[in-house]
């Protein structure tokens, strides 16, 4: 019955098992129910509206200080293959020079392919 379960949202884990009507993950510790994956997705929407997925490559369209460093991410800064999380910094991404970090997608703008 394990092939059947959904991967876990948080962590994508294939590992998920169930108890009872939860589906629980033993990777991360993340428990959901069948379902509230789909439904209680959000949408993540770039600075002028267009709808961000994982694996978008965006910009930076504002110079964005660094907290707690002297370092700034420029104005047209290019980011490949961005991933969406929940929270106040709802994108995950690694930049080129400075590394992992997480973006506001209010800073960024979807680049069309």
């Amino acid at each position: 019955m394990t092939d059947t379960l959904p991967p876990c949202p948080e962590c994508a884990s294939t590992f998920t098992y169930q108890v009872d009507a939860l589906l629980i993950c033993p990777e991360c510790g993340h428990e959901w129910t069948p379902g509230a994956a789909t439904t209680g997705a959000t949408e993540v929407r770039d600075s002028v509206g267009n709808l961000l997925a994982d694996g978008d490559t965006v910009t930076v369209i504002k110079d964005l200080k660094l907290k707690g460093s002297s370092s700034v991410i420029k104005v047209g800064t290019k980011v490949r293959g961005i991933r969406l999380v929940d929270g106040d910094h709802d994108i995950d991404c690694k930049i080129p020079g400075i590394g992992p970090i997480g973006l506001k997608s209010q800073f960024v703008k979807k680049v069309s392919d």
